[in-house]
């Protein structure tokens, strides 16, 4: 192995991100001073030989959700290899399904009130309105990304949509949830953890006339400081996440009485190293002393 890098990483990707905002390219330097080599990969190419790598870090595989089954045996080859996987396969596992947060909830945190479905019928959409006390919902895939099939609704948007709606969640399990206006008025808060110490956060605001907060539908971000109950409530919920994580983003979103938990993403979150100019040289030197105890196990 070339003696300059005399540690390898295979950077987990699909094979075009043309059409999204990535910022993984800004881990090559930091990672680099400390010996590693990093080699971006496409998920999906069988050919790789994952032994080959001392290490294969999860990070814009952002197409996994159009074929979950496959890409959870891509990881398990990875598993089977001598290459160390990050995060590990059993939290892949626990978090692929935002059932997750059924759990989480069942540990006493707060998350937006949920409904889970297993097949959606007609007959259900204007429960969902009912139960919730609302007059606009979310509904989406209990596994998805990037908001593919994702909807809010009105009663009367739910109506008109009904026959879409049944032949999208025919055969997938789905989550519906109310629409959290403070979303559209403040933004989603994202708080970033490397090797189980807080790192930055930051606001995600949609664009006008959308409720969508990633860049690629027209978000916007801004840096900021958390409030400490914001913090402390993230630190815990980090805290409790089981293998530990090296990476973890905790999305959270104003309720009435604090903050509800929107998503814990651990498998592809961007973790928006171009909104702190030192978080990716924190992201180094985190993965750095994880994989070095990591490596050291198996030695």
């Amino acid at each position: 192995m070339n003696s300059l890098f005399p540690k390898s990483c295979a950077i987990l990707s699909m094979d075009s991100l043309q059409d999204f905002e990535c910022y993984d390219v800004l881990l090559d330097e930091p990672l680099a001073k400390l010996g590693w080599k990093t080699e971006t990969v496409d998920w999906r190419d069988e050919s790789i030989d994952w032994n080959r790598f001392d290490a294969v870090l999860i990070r814009s595989t952002w197409d996994y959700q159009q074929d979950a089954d496959l890409f959870m045996r891509v990881l398990q080859r990875v598993e089977d290899s001598s290459a160390q996987l990050e995060n590990c396969l059993q939290l892949v596992k626990w978090n692929i399904k935002k059932t997750y947060l059924q759990a989480l909830q069942d540990q006493g945190f707060s998350i937006v009130p949920t409904i889970w479905g297993q097949t959606l019928k007609e007959t259900e959409l204007t429960d969902f309105f009912q139960q919730l006390q609302i007059d606009e919902i979310i509904i989406k895939p209990v596994i998805s990304a990037n908001a593919d099939n994702t909807y809010r609704l009105t009663q009367q948007q739910a109506h008109n949509m009904a026959n879409d709606l049944v032949l999208i969640f025919a055969d997938r399990e789905f989550m519906v949830q109310p629409f959290m206006s403070s979303i559209i008025h403040e933004g989603e808060f994202s708080l970033f953890f490397f090797g189980g110490k807080y790192s930055h956060a930051i606001l995600k605001k949609p664009a006008p006339n959308d409720f969508r907060v990633q860049e690629e539908h027209g978000g916007t971000l801004l840096k900021i400081e958390p409030e400490p109950q914001l913090l402390k409530q993230a630190e815990k919920l980090n805290k409790q996440l089981t293998p530990a994580p090296l990476y973890s983003r905790l999305d959270f979103v104003r309720s009435a009485t604090g903050f509800d938990i929107m998503e814990a993403e651990l498998i592809e979150p961007s973790l928006y190293f171009n909104m702190d100019v030192q978080s990716a040289e924190r992201f180094a030197l985190a993965f750095d002393e994880w994989m070095s105890e990591k490596l050291y196990r198996r030695v």
